[in-house]
């Protein structure tokens, strides 16, 4: 199997001998449901064998790896209308961790990769609700940040009940655009601090 990066509904699916081995117990399902011909949403699974390559390549994706992710990408970007980073009908895009075995509570998410402090805006703009929007965005950058960069999640968890002891309310939903906006902030600020590094708010 030379593929590395397979579309859900893709036919190099048929030629895998140990479907969960490869592609994940998720990526497997997903797989097998589009050979089917159901409903699955345009999407890919990265293999567990790039996962092998990036720790034998010190923690790093090489060109031709990277190159079919994108080109993926572009295959959603076409069934979905929308684009990856675009200012007006910007493609979000959710990112599920898999494994060869099933480890019920060990796996990761993050939720609506391609939001950033431009593309948040298109969404606002898109659903008619900025506190939707907002809210979406500081999700993003507490998951991404939890998940991919190391910090931990109670640092921002913090962050929201302290904010909520200051605007004497008891819900997150009691919170408006302005309390996520200065959120966004605290959270970037917080990034910085343990990370000593800026937060990337680029779409590759």
């Amino acid at each position: 199997m030379s593929k590395l990066i397979l579309n859900f509904k893709s036919k190099e699916s048929k030629k895998i001998k140990n479907p969960k081995n490869f592609l994940g117990g998720k990526g497997a399902n997903l797989s097998q449901m589009g050979k089917m011909g159901l409903p699955v949403p345009p999407g890919f699974t990265i293999s567990t064998k790039v996962c092998d390559i990036f720790y034998k390549n010190k923690r790093k994706l090489n060109s031709k790896i990277l190159s079919d992710i994108k080109k993926e990408l572009k295959l959603i970007e076409k069934r979905s209308g929308k684009k990856f980073g675009d200012l007006k009908n910007p493609l979000l895009v959710s990112v599920r961790s898999g494994a060869r075995v099933s480890m019920p509570g060990m796996m990761d998410t993050i939720l609506n990769l391609g939001l950033n402090d431009k593309t948040v805006l298109a969404l606002a703009n898109k659903t008619s609700n900025m506190r939707f929007a907002k809210d979406s965005y500081r999700r993003f950058i507490q998951m991404y940040s939890s998940v991919v960069m190391g910090v931990g999640s109670y640092n921002f968890e913090e962050l929201i009940e302290n904010y909520k002891l200051t605007k004497e309310v008891l819900l997150d939903t009691e919170l408006d655009e302005n309390d996520w906006n200065a959120l966004i902030q605290d959270f970037k600020n917080v990034v910085k601090k343990k990370k000593k590094k800026k937060f990337s708010t680029e779409c590759f």
